[in-house]
């Protein structure tokens, strides 16, 4: 099976040794979206929700980059620092997504990369 490496200049680049997001077949497979600015690589300053909606600005822009949009998501996975902030982090999908939602857990975690208090990864499936 051939695999296609997705990248946008639209999202911040890879910290890691890892890529934006891989194609396999008709399912895209996104890495983790933190809040960073895509044009300074830095976690933007504010809220949870500020936080929230930065990363799924960047996940829409990966999910573009692969030609779909955050509607061919079948999954996403949510990971928090603090599950106190879970109805924050709610209200930010909901200007993102529509009925029908994608499968979805919700995660609280130690600690995330750079400090960040929210993070989204997503399947997305292509038609």
């Amino acid at each position: 099976m051939s695999r296609q490496i997705i990248h946008t200049d639209k999202a911040p680049a890879a910290i890691g040794p890892y890529s934006q997001a891989v194609r396999a077949g008709d399912t895209v497979y996104l890495s983790g979206q933190i809040p960073l600015d895509p044009g300074t690589g830095l976690l933007v300053e504010g809220d949870i929700s500020t936080q929230a909606r930065r990363a799924f600005e960047n996940l829409k822009a990966v999910c573009e980059a692969a030609g779909g949009s955050l509607s061919d998501v079948v999954r996403l996975g949510l990971y928090l620092t603090d599950l106190g902030n879970f109805a924050a982090v709610n209200a930010v999908m909901g200007e993102f997504f529509q009925a029908p939602y994608p499968a979805r857990s919700t995660i609280e975690v130690s600690g995330l990369p750079r400090g960040a208090g929210f993070e989204v990864d997503a399947v997305m499936v292509l038609e």
